[in-house]
């Protein structure tokens, strides 16, 4: 049996053993989990302090406010991105690189709209920017090339891309799809043949099977490092 000190003593231990001390990495991996979970609407500085099981100030010791939490999330994730492959060429490396950060942001799907609205790049950020700057001045691509090789890539850097007009799911009702499919052939006859050709893609992928968005993304990507490297070899300028 513990003698009264020695219980004490021993509450004292599992009190200080639940409660880890705060600091902004806790901060952060906790408001991404929170996201995880339950959304990016359902983040805020009052829920996150609940599930720390502190006030709501104390998380303003770490972070500023809600924005500078959003900055250090994106720096959560893009930390997730795998680090480049050693001794690979560069078009194996860039396309690693790549779809690293789409699996990474197809494992927080909060992430993509709250990149999208940053205003500044972190040192986080900077280091993947620089990363993949690196691999294609490596790759033996001129500075100037490099420069509008990586506007080129886009948001395909963070792993996704923007559809300018999304599609929207058919009607579930079977009569109703079959309604709209005619009224879609009878107007738009090229958009829906290319529509109905789409059910030829494949289902194998990198990360997975399905439709794909995942092919979509690795077709575009593997046509611009192919046309990447056509450029290279003719040591292309922009007078060119």
């Amino acid at each position: 049996m513990f003698s009264s000190g020695e219980d004490e003593m021993a509450t004292a231990q599992v009190g200080t053993t639940r409660r880890a001390p705060l600091s902004r990495d806790r901060v952060l991996r906790a408001a991404v989990a929170l996201a995880d979970e339950e959304g990016i609407e359902a983040l805020s500085m009052r829920h996150l302090a609940q599930r720390l099981g502190v006030v709501p100030m104390a998380l303003y010791k770490h972070v500023a406010g809600k924005e500078e939490l959003l900055d250090g999330m994106v720096d959560v994730v893009v930390s997730e991105i795998d680090p480049p492959l050693e001794a690979a060429g560069w078009r194996t490396a860039v396309r690693e690189r790549v779809l690293s950060a789409r699996r990474v942001l197809l494992r927080h799907a909060w992430a993509r709209p709250v990149i999208e609205t940053r205003t500044g790049a972190s040192p986080v950020v900077l280091d993947h920017m620089d990363s993949l700057v690196a691999m294609f001045r490596g790759g033996g691509f001129s500075a100037v090339l490099t420069h509008h090789v990586m506007h080129a890539l886009g948001s395909r850097m963070w792993g996704f891309t923007q559809e300018v007009f999304p599609s929207a799911p058919p009607p579930e009702d079977p009569e109703l799809r079959e309604a709209m499919f005619r009224q879609v052939v009878a107007r738009w006859p090229h958009v829906a043949e290319i529509a109905g050709a789409g059910a030829a893609h494949r289902t194998e992928s990198v990360v997975g099977g399905g439709c794909d968005d995942q092919f979509e993304f690795e077709f575009a990507l593997d046509l611009l490092l192919d046309g990447f490297e056509r450029l290279r070899r003719q040591d292309w300028t922009p007078g060119d």
